[in-house]
């Protein structure tokens, strides 16, 4: 399966990109060596490899999780540039 400019030009819109068409001639090509290298995967012999499901034996050391206070909410209140009675107030970021 060959990568298209088409194609491109549809990945670039879906990726808010614009390419000039010099540069979408370019992306195809390097799209297009990415999946002839991937293509070599499938002649690799995999038989008797066992799947790799991490990457390291050992397994990860938790710690004990605590909950501890590490600032006070009057600490933390009287930083804050904008304050209610309880909160730190912080400016709308969404319009709905």
């Amino acid at each position: 399966m060959a990568v298209e400019i088409k194609e491109v030009e549809r990945i670039a819109s879906l990726s808010k990109l614009e390419f000039s068409d010099a540069e979408k001639i370019e992306v195809t090509a390097d799209m297009n060596r990415m999946l002839d290298f991937v293509k070599q995967l499938e002649t690799v012999d995999t038989e008797g490899v066992k799947p790799l499901i991490y990457m390291l034996e050992e397994e990860a050391v938790l710690r004990e999780d605590k909950v501890i206070e590490s600032i006070t909410q009057k600490d933390a209140l009287k930083n804050a540039p904008e304050k209610d009675t309880d909160f730190i107030k912080v400016p709308k970021v969404l319009n709905k």
